[in-house]
């Protein structure tokens, strides 16, 4: 029987790796093999409209607590933006850097004259911008109805047991500016509202845990479904918007 238990235990301890498990709202890919395991809730356009650039809001972005939190959400509404088959999205934060600079290495004699892919004036310009806010958020909102339980007689006994529930908000906007009139053509905002039971941080809902950042934290995953929702929203506008002129498709394999 010690034998057993020691083995049973032993078992109890294992520990695995599940990949793809785990994170927030916003998953997957985009790419020339087109969205792959994005939510289900994704709402998607027939065919892009224009090019798209996501720029930083200059007002920056307030977290209810720190939480480990990267410094910007763009990534996640970046892949929001290519999975939905809207636009086709234009880099313009790390990867243009990215691209400056090996053109100045080519200028300065460090790369190859010739067969090199790296030529100025190929760049595609941004039809369209996307600007995304973060309007407030509220990881502790439990422990303010405890409080104002407290105020009443009645009501005092059960203050434990509401502070043991915390509702996690969060409301987010995107806006779209027509680069060339630069007129706000759309605006959304998107909300989401998760109740945590406090039992052993379960959270009750669609969002899940594991990996780092906007995944392992629960005010990270409330935000990154709020943007999915914002995101939704826009797409019922951008719908309605005439196509543009594209640059020529991505070439691929066999194309």
């Amino acid at each position: 029987m010690a034998v057993m238990a020691l083995g049973v235990l032993v078992g109890c301890g294992k520990q695995g790796e599940a990949l793809g498990e785990g994170g927030s709202a916003v998953s997957g890919s985009a790419g020339p093999a087109g969205a792959r395991h994005g939510a289900k809730s994704l709402v998607t356009c027939d065919a892009p409209v224009a090019t798209l650039a996501l720029v930083e809001n200059p007002n920056g972005y307030q977290y209810g607590s720190a939480n480990g939190l990267p410094p910007s959400p763009l990534p996640l509404v970046r892949l929001l933006a290519q999975q939905s088959g809207c636009f086709r999205v234009v880099d313009r934060s790390a990867g243009l850097k990215a691209t400056i600079r090996e053109q100045e290495l080519k200028e300065a004699g460090v790369l190859r004259q010739t067969g090199s892919t790296v030529h100025k004036g190929k760049g595609y310009e941004a039809q369209y911008s996307l600007t995304p806010a973060l309007n407030f958020s509220e990881m502790d909102a439990g422990r303010q109805v405890g409080g104002l339980m407290a105020q009443i007689p009645v009501l005092r006994n059960f203050v434990g047991a509401a502070e043991q529930v915390k509702l996690k908000e969060a409301q987010v906007t995107l806006l779209l500016t027509d680069n060339e009139t630069t007129e706000q053509v759309a605006a959304a905002t998107g909300s989401v509202r998760v109740t945590d039971l406090g039992v052993g941080g379960l959270v009750v809902g669609r969002l899940s845990g594991g990996g780092a950042g906007w995944a392992n934290s629960n005010e990270g995953k409330v935000i990154a479904a709020a943007f999915l929702d914002a995101h939704n929203q826009l797409v019922a506008q951008v719908r309605e918007l005439a196509a543009k002129d594209l640059p020529p498709p991505v070439p691929k394999k066999g194309g």
